[in-house]
């Protein structure tokens, strides 16, 4: 496999559009996953602001600095553009006669599905900042510089978003379940 920095010389140096086209394949799975979460699980947003992500990718690749890694860059791009949608967004009203359907579940431990829809539930307590900085730290791998980079935040200002955060999904899960406060 080429690597990374590899890719991006050739692009840079000639627009060699290959080469952008496998930086894209080796990361468009976990940048759509990441722009899922800032959207909010909306589909068809997400891929939107991936491919938006890639455009300005592809412009703005001769302002990139190797000193971070090119997907740590490329979060960041997406961060960006979500947090500007956000920004000039106005917000949008539904019906509450509105229905979510759960899909069944399927070949699943219950307690499992339980616990798993509980932590998901208790993120969505959290401040947005605590949600993308356990989420990026914990679910996508990133150091915590890296998470700071991406979210263009102090590394003290993230690791107290993770802390607080942490301690909010305890308590959360806690009073949501006070038998296991005995077990531990």
């Amino acid at each position: 496999m080429v690597p990374d920095q590899e890719l991006i010389k050739r692009v840079i140096e000639v627009r060699d559009q290959h080469a952008f086209s496998q930086l894209v394949l080796r990361y468009q799975s976990a940048l759509r996953l990441w722009s899922r979460r800032l959207c909010d699980g909306d589909a068809a947003l997400a891929d939107d602001l991936a491919q938006e992500t890639f455009i300005k990718a592809w412009v703005a690749l001769k302002g990139f600095r190797a000193d971070s890694k090119f997907s740590t860059w490329l979060y960041r791009i997406a961060f960006n553009t979500a947090a500007n949608r956000w920004r000039s967004k106005k917000p949008e009203w539904c019906s509450l006669d509105e229905v979510y359907d759960e899909p069944p579940i399927e070949n699943c431990e219950i307690r499992s599905f339980a616990s798993h829809r509980d932590v998901s539930q208790a993120l969505t307590q959290l401040s947005t900042a605590q949600q993308l900085a356990i989420r990026l730290c914990f679910d996508d791998g990133f150091s915590h510089e890296e998470a700071a980079e991406i979210m263009n935040l102090p590394l003290g200002t993230l690791k107290a978003h993770i802390a607080r955060g942490k301690q909010k999904l305890q308590k959360l899960l806690q009073d949501w379940h006070p038998s296991q406060q005995e077990r531990s």
